[in-house]
């Protein structure tokens, strides 16, 4: 028996379609992407590779490795733990987390800005003078054991902040900033992976003896790893992009709480183009690797086989 086609359109409307598709992306997507290649190469490569290597540039490109490099692991294990939490128990409070695991999604990145601001700033909620008398005998302690005990490349610095512990306007504030708005990446790609396997293997599991820790890296994790690498990519990748909540608990110090993004403005605002253009090519480059990755995971994973996002 012949199956009948999803689709009655001809030939020429589904070509019609698919060619204003590709205009379409052509247009919005690849277009830019070549335009900031091109402006970044147009005076040269010598231009180029100073740009990059300038002191404050690699300022911001150590300092949005750094954010990423803690933000995400502390969103993979968050989102791991809340999907694990949503999927495997029903308990009262269960809609009202997941609304909590979304408020990142909705709250603009500016507005998160200004509330770690009011509640870090100097007239907020814990102002550092606060803090400084509350860590008070925490700094005396690292600094002890850095004189006394050694590893003053750890418990020096460590007594340096707990003696002055400023948070908005400087690496820290910066974490928190990037750490709220990156929050729900992992959760929300597992969330719906961990609801539709369903809890059969891990109740087998238990039948059999298993542990918790054993359960869930030999049934659980295996079944999510794709689903979990690809909510990591999503995750650093609005992490090193990260501009609006960014923007406001740095404080705009150049070379000390400039990331990449707020570089580029900087740059961009005092008619560096070129510099400007090469900086965005770092990130435009991290953009098609993520695309890259995304699609090997769902070669691996059968995402788009499934319709799973």
């Amino acid at each position: 028996m012949s199956l009948r086609p999803p689709t009655t359109e001809s030939p020429l409307v589904r070509n019609i379609l698919i060619g204003l598709a590709i205009v379409v992306l052509s247009l919005f997507l690849l277009m830019p992407l070549a335009a900031v290649f091109s402006e970044a190469l147009r005076r040269g490569w010598e231009v180029f590779l100073a740009s990059l290597h300038e002191e404050t540039a690699l300022s911001a490109i150590k300092l949005t490795l750094l954010a990423a490099a803690i933000s995400v692991p502390l969103n993979t294990l968050f989102g791991v733990s809340a999907a694990w939490l949503v999927t495997k128990f029903r308990f009262k409070g269960r809609a009202f987390l997941l609304s909590l695991i979304d408020l990142p999604f909705a709250v603009s990145p500016v507005i998160a800005g200004l509330v770690w601001v009011m509640i870090f700033g100097s007239k907020g909620w814990f102002p550092p003078a606060a803090m400084a008398d509350f860590f008070a005998p925490l700094a005396g302690l690292t600094a002890n054991i850095a004189e006394y005990r050694g590893f003053y490349w750890f418990f020096g610095p460590l007594s340096e902040w707990l003696a002055n512990p400023k948070i908005v306007f400087a690496f820290p504030g910066i974490v928190i900033a990037t750490v709220f708005v990156t929050f729900p990446f992992v959760a929300r790609e597992l969330i719906p992976l961990m609801e539709s396997q369903g809890s059969d293997q891990e109740e087998a599991a238990v039948t059999l003896g298993a542990r918790g820790w054993q359960i869930f890296f030999r049934v659980t994790l295996p079944n999510i790893k794709w689903g979990l690498f690809y909510g990591v990519l999503l995750c650093n990748a609005r992490a090193m992009g990260e501009f609006g909540a960014v923007s406001v608990v740095s404080g705009h110090i150049r070379g000390q709480t400039n990331t990449l993004p707020l570089h580029i403005e900087v740059l961009y605002n005092e008619y560096q183009f070129s510099a400007a253009f090469a900086c965005a090519t770092l990130l435009a480059f991290l953009a098609l690797v993520t695309l890259g990755m995304k699609s090997v995971v769902e070669h691996f994973s059968g995402h788009s086989a499934s319709g799973h996002k």
